[in-house]
């Protein structure tokens, strides 16, 4: 289709303005052949990569995920109709629910990370781009740090849909329980079960393996503009942290020493209060 180049994406096509320039260029070209007109001109010989690929005897065609350096050759038979294939479907799943996000830069705020190129809510929600419309949620450093070690987090099950700003998520710590707004709409794809047994894990590796969920957004374009990135995440985060110094220097005046916050802040001061806390930074009312 074109000459050779290296994506700067990890893949993520949907986010990719050279991939979007082509597809328009592709898009004309073949709306001219349908009227019987010859494209001309530089642009004229770009067509859609898999009408390229399909040029190619079927056991030389590539698998996607040969192309992006996932697996050994592996010829696609399906017409690239991945969304008929099974094997892109277990693939997928396998892929994507057990791959560790590794960021590229991390963001620290005041002693909270957070990755670069993650969104963020309002509510300590992050979202991280991935293939296509898929995306993946989790709850962010300063949440977990300030609410401590939890023991079960829940998320609605596979097919189910959630909302923007709706209390989709449920977290737990002993006796009590707190409702999580979701950054995001759409529907889920997939959950991380070992939440529902070691909450905790999210507090381990909030960005990583403590992910919550994986759904598909149709309005993905719409609701990212409603959440924070690079420098409003920054911003934000120091406004946070600013208020719950006020908080603590309200309640236990003795412990705001002017220092970094650590680990459970919670756990270490609980006449701060969980509902308290819940209100003020999760936007939910919780027990």
């Amino acid at each position: 289709v074109v000459r050779r180049r290296f994506c700067k994406s990890d893949f993520l096509c949907s986010t990719c303005r050279f991939d979007r320039a082509l597809r328009r260029a592709a898009a004309k070209n073949q709306k001219l052949q349908e009227y019987g007109e010859r494209p001309k001109g530089r642009q004229g010989k770009i067509v859609f990569w898999k009408e390229r690929l399909k040029e190619l005897p079927v056991w030389k065609r590539p698998c996607l995920h040969h192309m992006k350096g996932r697996i050994n050759f592996r010829a696609c038979t399906n017409e690239y109709l991945c969304g008929n294939c099974e094997f892109d479907q277990y693939f997928d799943d396998q892929y994507t629910v057990h791959a560790v996000v590794k960021p590229i830069d991390v963001m620290d705020i005041e002693g909270f990370k957070v990755p670069q190129g993650f969104y963020l809510h309002r509510g300590h929600t992050w979202v991280k781009m991935e293939e296509g419309s898929a995306v993946r949620i989790g709850m962010d450093d300063f949440a977990l740090r300030m609410l401590g070690p939890l023991d079960r987090i829940e998320a609605p099950l596979m097919g189910k849909e959630i909302k923007q700003d709706r209390p989709d998520i449920i977290i737990n710590r002993g006796r009590h329980e707190a409702k999580v707004l979701s950054p995001i709409s759409g529907v889920v794809t997939a959950i991380n079960p070992a939440l529902r047994e070691q909450g905790n894990l999210a507090n381990q590796h909030p960005y990583s393996e403590g992910w919550v969920l994986r759904i598909h957004s149709n309005n993905l374009r719409h609701d990212l503009k409603n959440l924070m990135i690079r420098s409003e995440t920054e911003d934000f985060l120091k406004k946070e942290v600013n208020r719950l110094y006020e908080v603590i220097e309200e309640t236990v005046p003795m412990a705001a020493d002017g220092g970094r916050l650590g680990d459970d802040i919670y756990g270490k001061m609980p006449e701060i209060g969980w509902g308290r806390l819940t209100k003020l930074f999760l936007h939910t009312y919780n027990s």
